[in-house]
């Protein structure tokens, strides 16, 4: 399994974007009442119904990464991808995906681009994912897998930042129209 530690990324961050969303989930239902035509309230209610099995499907791949898991993993980071790039051709009200339960988490080609290497990642798990737990899967790596799930978690917690922190980045300086081209000239 090559890509297990993409995999490991899409499971963590299936987790925390679950656990995020649970607890606020307001910005995604306004996000998905846009495209939802449902009541604000009933689409609160599935944001959070949603996310409790965003949470259980993360956890439940993570500890045990069989072909059924990733491919479930697998399909819901292509739903992402396809709501994040909806989200982006819309523009407007639904220009924040709510993806960690916050508002400032503008949808950007760099969110379309982590979902779909994490769907790519979570695929190849499914067509080569051995059976056992977790614990057998890196148990197979060097060092027992412990510098897997270190650097696993390192690039979680990067792609989280680069779907929030440099997405709410980028729309600040949309907003304000500062640019960075370079002039060819030296200073």
């Amino acid at each position: 399994m090559e890509l297990i530690g993409l995999y490991l990324v899409a499971c963590g961050l299936l987790v925390a974007a679950g656990v995020a969303k649970a607890l606020r989930p307001d910005d995604t239902a306004l996000a998905l009442a846009a495209v939802l035509p449902l009541r604000r309230r009933t689409v609160r209610t599935l944001v959070r119904v949603g996310s409790v099995a965003e949470v259980a499907l993360g956890v439940t791949a993570l500890v045990l990464p069989r072909p059924w898991w990733a491919a479930l993993v697998a399909l819901s980071y292509v739903a992402f991808a396809g709501f994040v790039a909806y989200a982006r051709s819309t523009g407007g009200a639904i220009a924040s995906c709510g993806c960690f339960g916050t508002p400032d988490t503008p949808a950007t080609l760099v969110h379309v681009v982590v979902n779909a290497v994490l769907a790519l990642s979570a695929a190849a798990v499914a067509v080569s994912a051995p059976s056992g737990t977790l614990v057998t899967v890196l148990a197979h790596q060097p060092g027992h897998g412990v510098p897997l799930v270190a650097v696993s978690a390192l690039a979680g917690w990067l792609v989280y930042l680069a779907l929030s922190v440099l997405a709410g980045l980028q729309a600040a300086r949309a907003l304000t129209g500062v640019t960075f081209a370079s002039r060819g000239t030296a200073p």
